[in-house]
Parts: structure tokens; C-alpha cells; sequence
């Protein structure tokens, strides 16, 4: 899917990256695991050596994401972090189940690249320093692995496509609020280059683009017009036409002076470029895959018979196939439909989890499909569509010691709200040879417009395998994937309502014969962190603790310093806090002015350079509740943003959570 979706952060993003280990700094006197030199530790005790051979074998699932097909061999390029690296990095494989060749070695993850699409001779790839999400566009030349800037390090840089006729790339840029004068914006833009990254001095200007929420483009196939989302709202996008020739911008889904607000996202052309593919709810609740005819100005309706998002589609270049993701109650399946019926084929067997990426190899109709489950990290196959066969590309490595096909299934659990909404939750149960009454976990996903979705927990299944906790991930009103009613019940005024609904969550604990509502810890990141905030405001009778992870403590605060170009979109979901009504109310609801009721100890995790949640909301609650008297445990990383991705970082997060849990959940 596009990539401004995954703007809303969920807290899988945040903690799953607790992925693999780096070897620990030991203090020889004190037998404790010391803290790098990047993390900032307060009131955290120090962690036993022994705690932390205990867990380190959960600290090294590696799996693969896909990234993209070689235009020309058959080989794929991949994320992966390998043995005693720091970070995800990008590699190539050659054939299926060849040992990975190393591109690149950044102290940053570098996770997103595409190859030039004609010969692929170089590799154009994002980075960003520290956290920070100002990601720069780089040229990697396969032949000599020289590396080159192709972008103004004083914007921030996201890749939209290739033409098909040249290895010309089209890309957009947005200022950073650091080159602005008081560092902020009122109202930042989106430049629209069109660039030969073998000459990145010649790059031309296309467009200037109001606002910046300009993502996901597709080009005709004829290299005359891109196809672009304006997201406005996770319940409003549009789809604009821009002529690459003149930079004109035409809008074209909703057709312009319809008020219609739905969300609207380019698939691709078709090989005549008669007709776009789009993906979009305007005809119901869920996202449906539609054929938008350029001459009869008509939408066909593809998917309207399933009642489930599509989240994810690719084409084949012949047109012949279309691939679909479709977000199954919380379960990613493969669905593939004819493209010139516009008919759903037969099923095809798969390897059993969750498909969270697909792409047909370019000229072909194999499938590449990355699969990962609660019983494994992410691995990457590849589907012959007309023989029906599947074939590994990778496996993922699990440590010695572990056998993960033992892990226990997930499984969706349902109850009702307080104003009779229907909720549901992802729970992944301790394995049955633990009796009695299970302590929880509550885990609640960022966003809002996020999801918790069925597949591996990485280094969580400690707590399940080990520790006998049972993890609950409850969707929300708000939360993605239950159609776009449910999507907006908290907009606004609503935002307490999904706080009632994890109190409803608590209540449907307490009736359940394997758990115990007597020992329920919340963790949560990003609006998740918000969300566990508030569980400490509200329920600090009916938790153990909570843990915030880059998580709102102040909704005022949070929308004058979040970075200005995310700032109008962030508006729409929690008000306008310069309209004076909506401010009262913000100010009202937020952890920060709460403080006095947090009474359960509290855990607040950040990273110094996030752009999205600023490290002054951690500070600030921090403060606040120590004021109060409760205890605060605090862990800030000079070199991470929006959640911890380098491993010695995530490895000290992890064991000092477990350190807070044991001090308050098991005790």
C-alpha cells in the first residue's frame, strides 16, 4: 500500500523491530547489562546478566521483507538484518534460497529501493539519519557500490515511480520545519522532480503541489500522465492526474466539484491506458477494487462482494492478472482475479500466515509473496500463477533452542462496547501447559488508523512462552479494517469513546476462566502510547502499570510541535486546537493535565529525533507524574525517532520492559 498509510504508526511498528540482539555491554562488578552510550536512563533498575541470557535467544528472529524484482534476472532484492548486524539493510538474492549478498552497511536501516526498471544497473534507495523520517533518495551503483545524494538534505524526499520509457524517476520533496523561519510552517507544499539519477544535477521541476499529502503516483504506460493520491484524511483521499509534459494537475476521483469525501488510491493503468485501476470505499463501507474508464468516465465495481478491505493489489504488465491483499479480520489473504473478466480465480494453497507484501516479477506472472504467522517471522515465496506451484526465496532464522511451529495460534476474540458497538482483538494465549489464571498484556496499536492484525511477535512470545502472559490487541473505534464508519467514531469530540472501549475490554477480561483482570499491564506506542496514557488516567484502579512508547501526552502540545507537514493531516483526526471550543476540550482529555490520577507506576519510552510525536511530549509527562509522587521509569535514545530500530537500542527497551514487568505485573 501507499506509503503515507503507514504514516499512522502502529505500535507493531514500534515494538516488533524488538527483533535481534547485539551483544550487550556487561558491567563485571555489578553482573548488569550497562546502557550504550546513546541511551538516556532514568530510575530504570539495572538489568541482571542472567535476565538477559534468559531472553536473548528471543532477541534473533531475522526474516526478509521483499523490496523488489531484478527488471531483468530473476533474483529479488530484500530487507534483512544479518548475523550481529545492527540493522536492516538491503540485499540481493540470486536465486531461491541463495545466501543473501550484501548491498548495503548503513548505521541507519535502509529498507526501501527500487531498481532502475530497464537494465537494472543501480539501485535508488531512501535513508534517514538518527530517526529523524527526513529521508534522502541515493543512487547505488551495483557494479562498483559507489553510493550518491541525489536530493536537498534540507527536504524531506519520497520516491513515486518510474516512467517506463527511460530510467527517469519521479519523486516528491517537502520542506523541514528546521529550514523554516521559528521552525514551523503555516502552510508547507509537496514539489513534484522528475530526475535521471545518473544525472541528478539536471532534475526538473514538474509541479507544485498544495498541502503535502501527496503519495503512491502511477504512470501511464505511455510516460504521459501520473496518476497521484492527495490523502487528506484516513476517510478522504483523492486521485489526481498530473500531465507530466505541462506539471498540470487535474483532479479526477471524486470528479472535481463532487463534495463525495471516500478514499481514493491509484492501482495502475491498464496496458492500453484506457482505464485506471483504484481502490476505494465510496460505494461502501470497505475499500473495493474498481476500474475507472477514462472515455465512458465510469467505475466498475470488481470486489463489492467481499466485505473486507483490499490493502494492497499489483498488476501483471500483460494486464492479464490482477493480485489482491485483502484484510480478513485482521488476517492479510491472497486473492487473484482475471484481469480481462474482472473475475476472482480459484484459490491457490499458500503457505499457512498472513501475506504482508506481494509483487509480480516484471514480464511475468510469478508472484512474490512475503508470509509471516505466529509461528514465524517473515519469509519470502514465489507463486507461478498458471501451474499453481510456490516456491521458497527465503527462510527466515530462527535461534538454536527455539522451535517456533510450537508457538500457539492466534485467534480473534469479540465483545461488546459500552454504547453496544461490537470490538474484537487479536489474542495470542500462553501455551495450555501454563495453569490457572494468565496475567495480560494489553497491546494497543498507534495510528488511530491502524489495525492489530494476526502474525509474529518477535520477541513478545517471551512473555507468551516463557512467562505464561497472555498479549490482547484490541481494535478500537478507530482502528482500520472494520469499514470507515468504524474508521472515524473517534474523530474529534468521539476521542474518549475508544478510551470507554479499552475499560469494556477490561471488563470482557474479567469474565474469562484463563485470564486475570487482577494483573493487566497496557502497552502501548505512538497513539497507542496516548492510549495507555489515558488507561492510567481512567482505569489506575483496574491496571498494574502502563507503558507509553512515543506516545501523545498532550494533544495541544503535540499538534504545535508534531512537524508541520504532517500537521493539517493530524488535525483532521484530533480536532483543530486553534478553534477554541475543540482546544478546551484537548486540553481536557489529555494525559498531561490528568497527571494527579496516573497512579500506577508508569514506564515512557522515546526517541530524541522523532519528527512525528516530539520528545517534549515524553519529557513533559514525565515531569508531571513524578510530581505527583507515582514512580516513572524513562528511556530515551539520542539516536532513534518514531520507535527503536536499531537493535542495541530495541535489546536494552526489551530487557528493561521485562525488568518493569516483573516489577509490577508479576510481583
Amino acid at each position: 500500500m501507499p506509503r503515507a498509510l503507514a504514516l499512522a504508526a502502529s505500535l507493531a511498528t514500534a515494538v516488533l523491530l524488538l527483533a535481534c540482539s547485539t551483544p550487550p555491554s556487561r558491567s563485571p562488578a555489578a553482573g548488569s547489562l550497562l546502557p550504550n552510550e546513546n541511551l538516556v536512563v532514568q530510575g530504570i533498575p539495572p538489568i541482571p546478566m542472567p535476565l538477559v541470557q534468559q531472553v536473548e535467544k528471543y532477541t534473533d528472529f531475522r526474516g526478509h521483507g521483499f523490496v523488489d524484482w531484478h527488471p531483468l534476472r530473476d533474483e529479488m532484492l530484500v530487507s534483512h538484518r544479518k548475523a550481529g548486524a545492527n540493522t536492516a539493510q538491503l540485499f540481493r538474492v540470486a536465486s531461491p534460497l541463495a545466501s543473501p549478498e550484501q548491498l548495503t552497511d548503513f548505521a541507519d536501516p535502509v529498507t526501501e529501493a527500487s531498481y532502475e526498471p530497464r537494465q537494472g544497473r543501480y539501485l535508488v534507495f531512501s535513508r534517514s539519519a538518527g530517526g529523524n523520517e527526513a529521508e534522502q533518495l541515493y543512487r547505488l551503483d551495483l557494479d562498483t557500490r559507489t553510493v550518491t545524494l541525489l536530493t536537498d538534505p534540507d527536504q524531506r524526499h519520497d520516491t513515486v515511480a518510474w516512467l517506463h520509457q527511460g530510467s527517469q524517476l519521479l519523486y516528491t520533496s517537502v520542506p523541514l520545519d528546521r529550514t523554516a523561519e521559528g521552525g514551523t510552517r503555516a502552510n508547507p507544499g509537496t514539489t513534484l522532480w522528475l530526475v535521471d539519477p545518473l544525472q541528478p544535477e539536471g532534475r526538473r521541476k514538474l509541479a507544485e503541489l498544495p498541502g503535502t499529502g501527496w503519495f503512491g503516483g502511477e504512470v501511464s504506460h505511455d510516460d504521459r500522465r501520473l496518476a497521484i493520491t492527495n490523502y487528506r484524511s484516513a476517510n478522504e483521499s483523492q486521485i489526481w492526474l498530473i500531465d507530466l509534459a505541462s506539471g498540470a494537475p487535474t483532479r479526477l476521483l471524486p470528479d472535481a466539484g463532487d463534495a463525495l469525501k471516500a478514499t481514493h488510491l491509484p492501482v495502475g493503468f491498464t496496458p492500453d491506458d484506457a482505464a485506471l485501476y483504484v481502490l476505494s470505499d465510496r460505494a461502501g463501507e470497505f475499500r473495493e477494487l474498481m476500474r475507472y474508464d477514462f472515455a465512458s468516465r465510469e467505475l466498475q465495481r470488481i470486489t463489492a462482494g467481499i466485505p473486507w478491505d483490499v490493502s494492497g493489489a499489483s498488476l501483471s504488465d500483460d494486464g492479464a492478472l490482477i493480485a489482491l491483499k485483502m484484510n480478513v479480520d485482521g488476517r492479510e489473504e491472497l486473492r487473484l482475479f482475471d484481469g480481462r473478466t474482472l473475475r476472482e480465480r480459484g484459490s491457490t494453497a499458500l503457505p499457512a500466515g498472513s501475506v504482508n507484501a506481494l509483487r509480480f516479477k516484471p514480464k511475468t506472472q510469478r508472484l512474490a509473496l512475503a508470509v509471516d504467522s505466529a509461528q514465524g517471522p517473515g519469509q519470502l515465496h514465489v507463486l507461478d500463477v498458471a501451474s499453481g506451484g510456490v516456491q521458497s526465496w527465503t527462510r527466515a532464522h530462527v535461534p538454536p533452542g527455539l522451535d517456533t511451529a510450537a508457538f500457539p495460534d492466534q485467534r480473534i476474540v469479540r465483545w461488546t462496547s459500552f454504547d453496544g458497538l461490537p470490538m474484537s482483538a487479536v489474542l495470542s494465549p500462553p501455551p495450555t501447559r501454563f495453569a490457572g489464571k494468565r496475567p495480560v498484556v494489553v497491546l494497543v496499536h498507534g495510528g488511530p488508523e491502524a489495525q492489530a492484525t494476526m502474525g509474529f511477535l518477535g520477541r513478545w512470545n517471551y512473555l507468551i512462552n516463557e512467562l505464561g502472559v497472555a498479549i490482547v490487541e484490541p481494535n478500537v473505534r478507530g482502528s482500520s479494517g472494520y469499514g470507515k464508519t468504524f474508521l472515524s467514531l473517534d474523530n474529534g469530540m468521539q476521542r474518549e469513546d475508544s478510551v470507554k472501549d479499552l475499560g469494556t475490554l477490561l471488563d470482557w477480561i474479567a469474565t474469562q476462566p484463563d485470564l486475570d483482570a487482577s494483573r493487566v499491564l497496557v502497552v502501548g506506542g505512538s497513539y497507542g502510547g496516548y492510549m495507555s496514557l489515558a488507561a492510567s488516567v481512567h482505569f489506575a484502579d483496574r491496571i498494574k502499570g502502563a507503558i507509553d512508547i512515543v506516545g501523545i501526552s498532550s494533544f495541544v502540545s503535540f499538534l504545535n510541535n508534531t512537524e508541520s507537514y504532517r500537521r493539517e493531516l493530524r488535525r483532521v483526526e484530533y480536532g483543530d486546537e486553534r478553534d477554541p471550543a475543540m482546544r478546551e476540550f484537548l486540553e481536557r482529555i489529555s494525559p498531561l493535565n490528568n497527571a494527579r490520577m496516573i497512579r500506577k507506576p508508569l514506564f515512557v519510552i522515546q526517541g530524541k529525533n522523532d519528527p512525528r510525536v516530539p520528545w517534549t511530549e515524553a519529557e513533559q509527562i514525565v515531569e508531571r507524574v513524578r510530581s505527583v509522587g507515582t514512580p516513572v521509569w524513562y528511556l530515551r535514545a539520542e539516536n532513534e525517532g518514531h520507535g527503536f530500530r536499531r537493535k542495541e537500542n530495541a535489546d536494552y527497551q526489551f530487557y528493561a520492559m521485562l525488568r518493569f514487568i516483573q516489577e509490577t505485573l508479576l510481583k
